[in-house]
């Protein structure tokens, strides 16, 4: 059984080329696309693996996108279990211009899913009979799965004693913090509503931060603060923040999903929880140093890290 389970109900199959000179009404020729599986937790999976930890990727996959994702994963040797849909997945396209050194991602939205689809990943985590120790449920969710989605999950994980960790944004994260979530990586933008407030001044951040963990919103509070790294906040420890070295950077694409793999790692580690965010700020900013949308690299984040065990 595995100790990490990620669940992803919107993945994608993201496609990526680039191209010499992007111009509008012109055919753009473009180099051969290169393909890989995408959507939140997938990529937490395949962080994960590249980290040298393992885990299981639970997502939903349909028609010839999800076949592919499947394949894919495969040759990536990333365990996952797919729930075959009646609709196709969504696939993204990015574009490099070559000529300016700029990025275009074109991100599509979801197929409906129906509840008979996405009703078996929660009945599955709810029988389980050997109980997981992580659940990191990441992603947006596509037409027809509920805002309580997560919600669902964090009621699950109460209940089987489990912890779950969220990273998700709008309706789907404020009703998953109303059943008291283990940790929650909100960025900058979203942690406003976490606090059922429209904006917060950059100066009252961590009063907004030690709020939502009086409410019982969660355990553990990370805020992801881009090249700035991340502030932590227990009950506990109060405020603290993890900064990372300047790096010079290729892209910025799955950051966030390979910060969320360092940190579960950490966790699975052992490591106390400033720790946890150091390695997961490690492993976010080792992913801004590869091109495209590749994740981070184990060898650019034990680097990273030390450096931040060194600049404590």
């Amino acid at each position: 059984m595995h100790k990490i389970i990620t669940i992803t109900v919107n993945p994608a199959l993201d496609k990526s080329t680039s191209a010499k000179n992007i111009v509008s009404d012109d055919k753009i020729r473009c180099a051969s696309p290169v393909y890989e599986p995408g959507g939140g937790g997938i990529n937490v999976s395949r962080a994960i693996k590249k980290l040298g930890g393992e885990s299981c990727a639970w997502f939903l996959a349909g028609g010839p996108p999800g076949v592919k994702l499947q394949e894919l994963l495969k040759e990536e040797e990333v365990d996952f279990w797919a729930v075959e849909t009646r609709n196709w997945s969504r696939e993204n396209l990015m574009v490099v211009d070559e000529a300016i050194g700029k990025q275009y991602r074109f991100g599509m939205p979801g197929s409906e899913t129906y509840e008979e689809e996405w009703m078996q990943i929660i009945n599955r985590l709810e029988k389980l009979e050997e109980v997981p120790e992580y659940v990191i449920a990441s992603g947006s969710l596509p037409p027809g799965v509920p805002d309580d989605f997560y919600y669902q999950l964090a009621v699950i994980a109460n209940k089987r004693n489990f912890k779950l960790i969220v990273d998700t944004s709008g309706a789907a994260l404020l009703k998953a913090a109303s059943e008291s979530i283990f940790l929650l990586k909100p960025n900058q933008a979203e942690l406003p509503a976490l606090a059922e407030q429209d904006k917060v001044h950059p100066l009252a951040m961590e009063d907004v931060a030690m709020k939502v963990l009086e409410e019982g919103k969660c355990q553990v509070l990370v805020v992801s603060l881009g090249p700035r790294g991340a502030m932590l906040a227990t009950k506990e420890k109060g405020i603290s923040y993890v900064v990372p070295p300047s790096v010079k950077q290729g892209s910025a694409v799955g950051a966030g999903d390979s910060m969320v793999a360092g940190m579960v790692l950490g966790l699975q580690r052992g490591y106390d929880m400033e720790d946890v965010v150091r390695y997961g700020v490690a492993a976010g900013s080792a992913a801004t140093i590869t091109p495209g949308s590749e994740l981070c690299r184990k060898a650019d984040t034990e680097a990273i890290y030390q450096w931040l065990q060194q600049h404590k």
